[in-house]
């Protein structure tokens, strides 16, 4: 499996760099210095972006609405100089951190918004099985059930899920578990 990719949407060379210092060894690192550019590199590939809201040719707010609007699913982390205000509410990004950022803060930050995927991808999969299940138990009988290889993987595959949850779920903040559940509220 191929490291995790991040782009960072950095005009700043001097940060950029050392962005892309802190991530090269556990990461694949992409730069982009404009809105222009993070727009024409940003793909369905992109498992993290880092976005500086101040760009020299637009802002990354329309980067951000742009990666939404798209549908790609990568999360999203404002990494700017720009303190927060209100307007941030009905913004579509992950997480929002004001510069300077340290390696470790970074690196923590990645690592959160990797988890927060992860887990909602196995909480998507697992409402797509559970469902899947609940039509069967309603619709056939347990001995038909019960004799079914099938059906008994789906369960054996659900008893899984529940356990890779759980385990991911206890390195999970309570902000994580508010910030995942305002996404579900939004599909």
């Amino acid at each position: 499996m191929s490291d995790p990719s991040v782009l960072v949407v950095e005009d700043e060379p001097d940060i950029a760099a050392l962005y892309a210092g802190f991530l090269e060894e556990r990461y694949d690192v992409d730069l982009a210095e404009t809105a222009a550019e993070a727009i024409d590199r940003v793909d369905g590939a992109i498992d993290v972006v880092l976005l500086d809201r101040r760009l020299p040719d637009g802002s990354g707010d329309d980067v951000l609405d742009h990666i939404r609007e798209a549908g790609y699913d990568c999360r999203v982390a404002m990494v700017t100089a720009v303190e927060p205000d209100f307007d941030i509410i009905d913004m579509g990004f992950d997480l929002y951190l004001t510069k300077p950022v340290s390696r470790s803060k970074l690196l923590a930050a990645i690592d959160t918004l990797l988890t927060r995927s992860e887990y909602d991808e196995l909480i998507q999969e697992a409402a797509a099985l559970a469902s899947k299940r609940a039509v069967l138990n309603a619709q056939k009988p347990a001995a038909q059930r019960d004799g079914n290889e099938a059906y008994a993987e789906l369960v054996a595959r659900l008893e899984d899920l529940d356990t890779d949850i759980d385990e991911l779920g206890e390195s999970l903040s309570s902000d994580d578990y508010r910030a995942m559940f305002r996404d579900l509220g939004e599909a």
